[in-house]
């Protein structure tokens, strides 16, 4: 711009674009991917995504979607975060699990990661971790007044809280600048092990621990609100969200007949969520979770400042593979970055390895610097809340705050949280969750890197020692590559048999141009299930077909081309195929018209994008173990 000119913003230069001009460029879009019927509305639907707890993702969102006053960092209703300055002092805590049983290794493991970036530390204490007796040796040469310590002690929290706290004291700072969480959990472990024997006790215990910390060491919360239990049974993050604020409350309820005032009642929680790597969600999710326990603590009579939901934020087990376990790497990384963006106080980058046993150095190396790269190189927590005022992350956050609250209620219906896990009301909600979303992952809709979607078969396995089992006999514990992992051990079971994998023979027909997308398409499908495939090098047809079978090895086959070869040619090769001894015919593509001429010559399932690739593999593995 010169002295002269006027100054005018660039976006003058440009005529304003409505909705109804996007919604016309969709149309095009749609009408080249064959959808020529969608029109106006009806083209924009055809881009959204639908989520579990009912929420819908559209395409575009406009300033039309804005959800109202937020209010600002700090303050109520604390979506945007906890404290005024957010995490911009120091960065988030950076929390790393430790579930040795070994008092000795724990602390060499303890010591590396305080020495090399990590800030507080997350102990598995008694049955399934370290013996109450040997936390003072774990935590040997470990400054406590500056090192958080955070308790994951089960039926075992009273004694390892007690010990704990005697650690703080003969360390000699005092007990009021002592931090951490002694993570009493009653009703997380009435969901993990199904067992209320003693949880009027456990209560009871929780409640008399939480007025000494209130008392004598503010900076240390008694409970753990851990909604883990409620993510690794199955369940959406309403379901999470929900589940937690009925603890929460119980909780609170709890602590104030015990003599509590309801703004120290408040102080003794520490909540955990799950971290995925679904980014958005994640991020939702925390900032409507602060959203949410601020309107319960406000109902319940606490001050604004105690207002503030202390979040503990987890990478997600239930994303983990235990096939090419590399890519968790990213997974986590995606988790960790969604985690800090949400306003996490403190988050937990689980190992790699976590699913394969017990987490090796390196993995829990990358763990850490996974944290201190977002943190450092990064500069992620420089910004207060920087998805906010994204009329998408808003309307995300406001959404699954409002089926949050609704399953709330329904747990309070039924009775409150004690009650709605002895009923069985919870476990039967996140059965069915988690049987919808089996269903998502069968038909490979959520796509599997490294297991539904491109394995390598031929990758050496990776191998852990054993880690403690986890507690049991209550809500049950899921991944998203179970039903995969079942197919690929059937398969490493037919390998240590017979020095070979179960086999499918690729029957590619006409040009290379005609059958490479089916050809890529079927042996993904198959080496999902742990098949290997067998192609020629050259394209068969019903004359060679019937010797290129028996050279492969392979019990059954799949045709691998576009439909105009397989007009002219799929009939005859699944009819030579037969006859040359293929138990099962697969045909890579959708049956169409054809379907009766193709099954009469022989071929036995279609396989194609959306097609349930479970049950496709299954039965595959099925007949070749017949035979």
């Amino acid at each position: 711009m010169t002295a002269e000119s006027p100054e005018l913003p660039l976006a003058a230069a440009f005529p304003d674009a409505d909705r109804e001009q996007w919604q016309r460029l969709v149309e095009g879009v749609l009408r080249k991917s064959g959808v020529t019927e969608a029109t106006g509305t009806a083209a924009e639907d055809a881009l959204a995504t639908d989520l579990q707890d009912g929420i819908r993702i559209r395409p575009l969102y406009t300033a039309e979607d804005a959800t109202g006053a937020l209010g600002l960092p700090g303050f109520p209703p604390f979506v945007r975060a906890g404290r005024p300055e957010g995490t911009t002092v120091a960065g988030w805590d950076v929390r790393q699990r430790h579930v040795h049983t070994d008092p000795v290794r724990a602390n060499e493991a303890v010591l590396a990661d305080l020495e090399n970036g990590v800030t507080s530390l997350w102990l598995a204490v008694g049955d399934g971790g370290l013996p109450v007796d040997g936390l003072e040796r774990a935590l040997d040469g470990v400054y406590l007044d500056l090192a958080a310590v955070v308790l994951d002690a089960g039926a075992d929290f009273a004694p390892a809280a007690e010990e704990l706290l005697r650690l703080y004291t003969a360390s000699g700072a005092p007990l009021t600048e002592a931090v951490g969480c002694l993570g009493a959990d009653p009703l997380g472990l009435l969901a993990r092990t199904g067992d209320d024997a003693k949880l009027r006790l456990q209560g009871e215990s929780a409640a008399r621990i939480a007025a000494r910390c209130a008392a004598q060491a503010p900076g240390v919360r008694a409970l753990a609100v851990d909604a883990l239990p409620y993510h690794e049974a199955g369940g959406s993050a309403a379901e999470e969200l929900g589940a937690s604020l009925a603890t929460g409350v119980a909780y609170l309820r709890q602590l104030t007949e015990s003599g509590l005032g309801i703004d120290d009642a408040c102080r003794q929680l520490e909540f955990r969520y799950a971290a995925t790597a679904d980014q958005f969600l994640t991020i939702a999710k925390l900032r409507a979770a602060r959203r949410l326990w601020a309107r319960v603590a406000e109902v319940c009579g606490a001050s604004p400042a105690a207002r503030a939901q202390r979040q503990h934020a987890v990478t997600s087990t239930v994303m983990m593979t235990r096939r090419d376990p590399w890519v968790n790497m990213l997974r986590t990384t995606v988790a960790g970055l969604s985690a800090g963006v949400g306003g996490a106080d403190a988050v937990t980058v689980l190992p790699f390895d976590a699913a394969l046993g017990a987490p090796d150095a390196f993995a829990r190396r990358i763990a850490r610097n996974t944290q201190s790269v977002l943190l450092e190189e990064s500069h992620l927590s420089k910004v207060i809340d920087p998805a906010g005022g994204s009329w998408y992350v808003e309307s995300l956050t406001d959404e699954l705050a409002g089926a949050a609250w609704a399953f709330f209620q329904e747990i309070e219906g039924a009775g409150g949280q004690a009650a709605a896990l002895r009923s069985k009301m919870i476990a039967g909600r996140l059965a069915r969750t988690w049987e919808r979303r089996s269903k998502d992952l069968a038909h490979r809709r959520e796509p599997i890197t490294g297991v539904s979607e491109f394995p390598h078969l031929a990758e050496a396995p990776v191998h852990r020692e054993p880690a403690p089992d986890p507690i049991g006999g209550g809500l049950p514990r899921v991944r998203r590559d179970d039903a995969y992992e079942r197919l690929r051990s059937r398969s490493d079971d037919r390998l240590a048999a017979s020095g070979e994998r179960p086999k499918v023979f690729l029957a590619a027909l006409g040009p290379v141009a005609a059958h490479t997308a089916r050809v890529t398409f079927a042996a993904n499908l198959f080496q999902a299930g742990g098949i290997e495939t067998v192609q020629e090098a050259a394209p068969v047809d019903a004359e060679s077909v019937a010797e290129a079978f028996a050279r492969s090895g392979a019990r059954i086959a799949c045709l691998c081309s576009s439909d105009a070869v397989y007009d002219e040619q799929a009939a005859a090769v699944a009819a030579a195929l037969k006859s040359a001894g293929a138990l099962r015919v697969h045909l890579a593509g959708k049956p169409g018209e054809r379907r009766e001429e193709f099954t009469a010559a022989g071929v036995d399932a279609f396989v194609f994008a959306g097609c349930d690739a479970v049950e496709v593999l299954s039965s595959a593995l099925d007949v070749m173990e017949v035979a």
